[in-house]
Parts: structure tokens; C-alpha cells; sequence
């Protein structure tokens, strides 16, 4: 098998320096369409719990929605500014339905039996449809939305896009005028994606993280 060529160690942290949580974007620049294309997929390339994608990316293009939920997000002017503004939202139930609809999928993109599947399914049934588990399913899926957050903030910045991570909203309130709850959806964590400002002074602040001796333990 042939690997792709591997980033160098290097050139991983250094772009890892350079993202920070941007808090003016210049609102005059857009990502360009193809880049923004590789980060949607990242978001879509992300890992979740049994590989079931509990969640929904929805990318608030509308001007006038934006504006809409800027006063529910403490008015944080990154909604407005930025190229781009995701909302990323976790199910608030998980069905028997959803569990075969994604069994059926991956026989299909694997080239087998749904019936091999038997013995996951039911690994998946037993879990995740279980009385102590349904009402930890909100949780649980909002765990797996910050875990995609992850992954589009760490392929914003090999991409030399910048972001900002967004928990400062209310969520019922962009429930609300998303029309999420109909669809058995809740929004956890909200990304603005875009191009830093000039004049934003946080770009050049240095990165504030304890030392790695004080995070790191060998066991």
C-alpha cells in the first residue's frame, strides 16, 4: 500500500502555533470555494462513537440569519464578520431506524451482507437503545459535535484559515430559529471561520498553555 507522504512534525506544530480563537475576521474576505469545500468534508471525515455521525453541520449562508443570531451569541461580532459560520448540532435521540439506515450503509460501501453486521448491531441496539442510555444521548452526542470541532479547527489552520470556537450562545434560542427540535437536533457549539483582521490584537499575543511537563504524564 502507498502512503501518502507524511507533514512534517514541524510544519504540524508550526501551524498549530499560528491558529488562535480569532475575535475580528475580516469580513471582506471569503474563503475560497475549494477550501472551504476540504473543510466541510473534514467535518464529514470526522470520528464519532460506533461511526454513526450523531450530529448535523448546518452553515449559515443567510446574511439576515446571521444578524438574527447575533444577539443570542452575546453579540460576538464573529457571527456577522467571519466568511463562514457553522453551527454544529447533536441529536437528541437515537432511533432503531437510524442504527439500520447506518448498517445498511456501510454493507453497502464495504461490499457485504447486511447480515454480517448481525453481531454489531446488536453491540449497537444493546447500547445505545438501552433505558440507562437514552437519556444520556443529548451528552453523548454533544461530545462527538466537539470532537468534529476539533478536527475542523486543526484542518482550518493546516489550511491557514482562521477560526473561533464559539460555546458563548444560547441554545435554545438558536433551536429556536434554526428550527432544530423538529428535527430531533440541538445546537452544542457554534465555529466562525474566515480570515483574521488587521487590527485584531490577539493575533499577535503569545499563545498562553501551561508546560507540556505539567499536562503530559507517562504511565
Amino acid at each position: 500500500m502507498n502512503h501518502p507522504t507524511a507533514l512534517a512534525p514541524d510544519d504540524l506544530l508550526q501551524a498549530l502555533r499560528w491558529r488562535y480563537a480569532t475575535k475580528a475576521f475580516d469580513s471582506t474576505r471569503k474563503i475560497p470555494a475549494a477550501t472551504w469545500a476540504a473543510l466541510e468534508e473534514s467535518l464529514v471525515l470526522s470520528p464519532s462513537s460506533f461511526g454513526l455521525q450523531p450530529y448535523r453541520f448546518l452553515v449559515i449562508e443567510d446574511p439576515t440569519m446571521r444578524r438574527e443570531l447575533l444577539p443570542h451569541t452575546w453579540g460576538q461580532k464573529q457571527v456577522v464578520d467571519a466568511s463562514h459560520f457553522v453551527v454544529l448540532a447533536g441529536r437528541t435521540q437515537v432511533t432503531e431506524a437510524e442504527i439500520d439506515t447506518f448498517l445498511h450503509l456501510t454493507a453497502t460501501t464495504r461490499g457485504m451482507e447486511v447480515a454480517k453486521l448481525a453481531g454489531y448491531r446488536g453491540m449497537m441496539t444493546g447500547s445505545l437503545l438501552s433505558e440507562g442510555f437514552q437519556p444520556k444521548v443529548p451528552h453523548w452526542a454533544e461530545c462527538q459535535t466537539y470532537i468534529a470541532l476539533g478536527t475542523l479547527l486543526s484542518a482550518a489552520a493546516l489550511l491557514r484559515v482562521d477560526a473561533c470556537p464559539i460555546e458563548g450562545f444560547l441554545p435554545a434560542e438558536y433551536d429556536r430559529l434554526l428550527g432544530l427540535t423538529a428535527q430531533g437536533l440541538t445546537a452544542t457549539v457554534c465555529c466562525a471561520l474566515g480570515y483574521r483582521a488587521g487590527s485584531d490584537k490577539h493575533a499577535t499575543a503569545p499563545k498562553v498553555r501551561h508546560p507540556k511537563s505539567s499536562l503530559v504524564q507517562r504511565v
